[in-house]
């Protein structure tokens, strides 16, 4: 037995386990760490933490970016006595600021210890701040490090709460230990049980997971969530790569790999799993029916049937505590198996509402179900700095409530059947309902208080999906207010939460049921759409739908066969008519590099224009340019005009490109016009083959003007800018005025007329680091660092220092490489060039100026300053309008459902 067994604190356990010198971490993507080598890197963190004035019992924030930087820097804080705190940004990054603002109230001022690589992507909230590298270079040989208690507070883990108020759980290190000691035992582990961990390091089952194997004298082996997201079936290449016994996933990856298997077979010789010992599925239901097919899918690669163990387990019982080591042999004919026995040292009891005890692990016994309640040694004591959640959490005996409703059959096996919370769990990811429902309750196709989001599981689904219903603001017989309402609380969702639901349901008001204090009853909310109760609510968003993107179209030939089942997969549907637009089917700006990727691996394609994307987004359409562009004599005119939404009969808006030239920026900001009015963009020339760059401001224009003419032969006409685009709307207004036609709209987003001095001052190297910010390769703090770098450089080895330097993931995501890159840098190089001799003269009627925070200065001096000067190119008064955001994230996720509802309500009083 590891001598690590006997510890009673995390320091003993890291301590006795780095005796081994040859055992440590994996890192994928990174080094290999023994577990020497991390308490040797800890004490340095530690000593780096007290040389910093950071005394014991203090909290700590780290950055849950990467497990390597994540982990040294977890171990310090545990050396140096400090508390550390898991956090990691949130899907929506509008939030981040928010819950750092919260937790600096919370937890006490903490420090917040982040990677070089994403420091500067902390929002300014006055918390102090340190790299992980920094802390690195104090010395270990005397190294102060601090004794701990069994009873100390080791860690503080943030439960998934709405915006701002996460609270946080507390945990001993007799908590954690006591947690290792009945996984230990009721898996039976020992050394030879190398583990896999892909989970990120804020979620319990990571630090588990690090503990575990430490406890166990084991190796183990650490990824990223991309790593496994991106394809899964990579999570069986490193089972197998890494000789992996043990780990851990929720079901929802055993539905993803069934089906990446179906699609793209491997060849048995390719993956050897016979040493997979226990695959540990928990964070939502296990569905047995998704497991034996994962079961039957992997036999041949040597998975025995019997690996897999439902689990349950909480943050407040330092996850998985429950395990159900039987179902192979006795659970495979339910549709969700028993979570199991109790570990060691935890007892479960079932209550009903009257706090009478129905059932309990001391004293087995098949009854109805009732509240699911918890106490022993790996359970918290509650949360930090919130006394009124712990009174809550805990019955006045001391026994957890967990929220959960189960029941207990008369060997002790515990079933969940519901929830008393409101939330969802997606992914093994679980998300509170009312965090939702505050960002739908703002959009103006929604009645305000009148919307529900709640669970609901389709059959045969490997995960819980999200369901919203929703009382219309307007006419529930206006067809395009109800379906711009859908469109609008999907595109939300996704930007929000990061999927999209799975119903969205226009109903009465009466149809959203509430108690008697009047708390929506979400519950009876799932119940009604599982009894056929709302299906005319369902019939009534398919016919709405229906009505805007068409009847269902079934593919055709091998092309739109497979194009059809990229767009199923990308969205996340079971399928989609081939004339509809892959933006009105809810594509974002994300799911469109994502398309891109899967098309070029189904394919075997090099790589598949991004215009092809944007100006053939249906399967057919798509089809057809892909058919074409195999053929030998492959190749299609530049057309600048790229439709994101063309449903409406309100007046087009044109929207003019940013410095950068292209059009993505916008996809996000166009589906909130669904069935209002249609949404173009405008796109430089020069991204494809063999195209030239615009020769100068004027051929520009006269392009464009040409373009939106084609579109729109006659007036009134719409046109806006982003940033450089505002003074090519200007001039494309001007133009068309000049032709004798009206132009009622001319938007300008955050951009003064006279542009000659900006574009005189970018060089080079600033337009390639303008656009490595643009594209997310590299953050806000690096910019002096690399100015001063890749200055002295040649141009070309400017270019290969930022791709060679940026992260391979976000690369993989942009499906970018130097040469591209190259392209890229050029174009808005072109378009740098044609804007230094530009002058703005003449005017147009008026303009709607939209301003946010600049690049330098404040709001106000460049309100004042520099944006004023519009003033003077047009024949009226002009409006100034305030948003939301910075120059760079003005239409970014976190913003764009502000700026639209803004940008709309100008268009509506211009326009009507």
């Amino acid at each position: 037995m590891p001598d690590q067994r006997h510890a009673s604190t995390l320091p003993q356990l890291l301590e006795s386990a780095a005796r081994d010198t040859s055992r440590g971490i994996t890192f994928i993507g990174g080094s290999f760490l023994s577990y020497a080598e991390l308490r040797e890197c800890a004490c340095r963190i530690a000593q780096g933490l007290r040389d910093g004035g950071t005394t014991p019992g203090e909290r700590v924030l780290i950055s849950a970016h990467d497990p390597e930087n994540f982990f040294r820097a977890f171990w310090g804080c545990v050396l140096a006595g400090v508390v550390p705190c898991p956090v990691a940004p949130p899907a929506d990054p509008s939030r981040w600021r928010t819950q750092l603002e919260h937790l600096r109230t919370l937890l006490g001022d903490p420090l917040m210890v982040v990677s070089k690589e994403h420091q500067g992507d902390l929002p300014e909230v006055g918390l102090r701040a340190v790299t992980v590298e920094e802390l690195s270079h104090a010395s270990a040989e005397h190294a102060q490090l601090h004794e701990s208690a069994p009873d100390d507070l080791a860690v503080l883990m943030l439960t998934s709460g709405s915006t701002g108020s996460s609270k946080a759980v507390r945990l001993t290190h007799a908590n954690l230990l006591a947690a290792q000691a009945g996984k230990a035992g009721a898996l039976d582990l020992g050394p030879d049980d190398t583990s896999l961990n892909w989970i990120s390091a804020d979620h319990i089952a990571a630090i588990e997971a690090n503990l575990l194997p430490m406890f166990n004298g084991a190796d183990q082996v650490m990824a990223t969530p991309a790593t496994v997201l991106a394809n899964p079936v990579e999570f069986l290449r490193l089972v197998a790569a890494h000789r992996v016994r043990v780990t851990f996933t929720p079901n929802f990856l055993f539905g993803q790999i069934n089906q990446a298997l179906a699609q793209h077979p491997v060849s048995p010789a390719e993956l050897d799993l016979s040493h997979v010992r226990h695959i540990i599925s928990g964070g939502e239901a296990t569905v047995t029916g998704t497991v034996r097919a994962f079961l039957d899918a992997l036999a041949p690669y040597g998975l025995r049937e019997d690996v897999i163990v439902p689990a349950f387990g909480m943050t407040e019982t330092c996850a998985g505590s429950v395990f159900n080591r039987e179902f192979a042999a006795r659970d495979q004919e339910t549709e969700f198996p028993p979570l199991g026995r109790p570990v060691r040292g935890l007892r479960i009891r079932i209550v009903d509402g009257d706090g009478t005890v129905l059932a309990s692990s001391d004293r087995p016994a098949t009854a109805e179900s009732g509240e699911v309640q918890l106490h022993g040694t790996m359970v918290t004591d509650g949360y930090f700095g919130n006394d009124e959640a712990t009174a809550q959490a805990f019955t006045p005996d001391g026994w957890f409530r967990t929220g959960d409703l189960g029941r207990l059959d008369a060997e002790g096996r515990l079933t969940l059947v519901g929830r008393t919370k409101d939330s969802v769990i997606v992914n093994g990811v679980n998300y509170y309902s009312h965090d939702l429902e505050a960002v739908l309750d703002e959009l103006d196709g929604v009645r305000r208080g009148r919307l529900a989001a709640f669970p609901i599981r389709p059959d045969g689904a490997d995960s819980e999906q999200l369901a919203v219903a929703f009382v219309p603001a307007g006419d529930p017989a206006d067809d395009s207010a109800v379906y711009r309402a859908l469109v609008a609380i999907r595109s939300s969702t996704v930007m929000h939460w990061g999927f999209r639901p799975q119903l969205i349901l226009p109903v009465a008001e009466e149809d959203i049921p509430r108690g008697n204090l009047g708390k929506v009853q979400r519950s009876r909310l799932r119940t009604a759409v599982e009894t056929g109760a709302l299906d005319a609510a369902v019939r009534r968003s398919d016919e709405v739908s229906t009505r805007f993107l068409g009847d269902y179209v079934a593919p055709e030939g091998d092309v739109e066969i497979a194009l059809a089942a990229i767009y199923a997969r990308v969205l996340n549907t079971e399928k989609v008519p081939t004339t509809a637009s892959f933006f009105d089917l809810g594509g974002t700006s994300l799911d469109v590099l994502r398309l891109k990727l899967e098309i070029q691996t189904e394919f075997g394609i090099d790589g598949v224009p991004m215009s092809m994307l944007l100006q053939a987004p249906s399967v057919r359409a798509l089809a057809v340019r892909l058919t074409a562009a195999r053929s030998a004599d492959a190749g299609s005119a530049y057309d600048p005009l790229v439709p994101l939404q063309v449903t409406g009969d309100g007046t087009p808006l044109f929207c003019v490109h940013p410095g950068l030239g292209e059009v993505l920026v916008f996809v996000n900001l166009a589906k909130y016009f669904t069935g209002e009015r249609p949404f173009y963009a405008l796109r430089a020339r020069g991204f494809g083959q063999g195209e030239s760059h615009f020769a100068s401001f004027d051929d520009m224009v006269t392009t464009y003007v040409e373009a939106i003419r084609r579109t729109q032969p006659s007036g009134p006409y719409a046109v806006a800018g982003y940033s450089y685009g505002a003074a090519v709307a200007f001039e494309i207004a001007k133009r068309i005025e000049a032709d004798g036609d009206e132009v009622k709209f001319v938007g300008v987003f955050n951009l003064p007329p006279s542009i000659s001095g900006r574009m005189n001052e970018i060089t080079f190297t600033d337009g390639a680091i303008n656009l490595a910010l643009f594209l997310e390769l590299i953050a806000p703090a690096d910019i002096e660092g690399l100015t001063a770098t890749l200055r002295p450089l040649p141009e070309a080895d400017q270019l290969a220092y930022l791709i060679d330097h940026a992260p391979k993931r976000r690369l993989i995501e942009l499906d970018l490489t130097v040469e591209q890159f190259t392209t890229w840098v050029h174009l808005a190089q072109n378009m740098v060039h044609l804007g230094r001799s530009y002058e703005p003269s003449g005017t147009v009627d008026d303009v709607r100026v939209f301003y946010c925070t600049p690049l330098k200065g404040t709001k106000q001096e460049w309100l004042d300053h520099q944006l004023r000067h519009w003033d003077d190119f047009t024949r009226n008064p002009n409006r100034y309008i305030e948003v939301d955001g910075e120059h760079y994230t003005l239409m970014s996720p976190q913003h764009v459902q502000t700026f639209q509802a803004t940008l709309r309500h100008e268009l509506s009083l211009t326009l009507g």
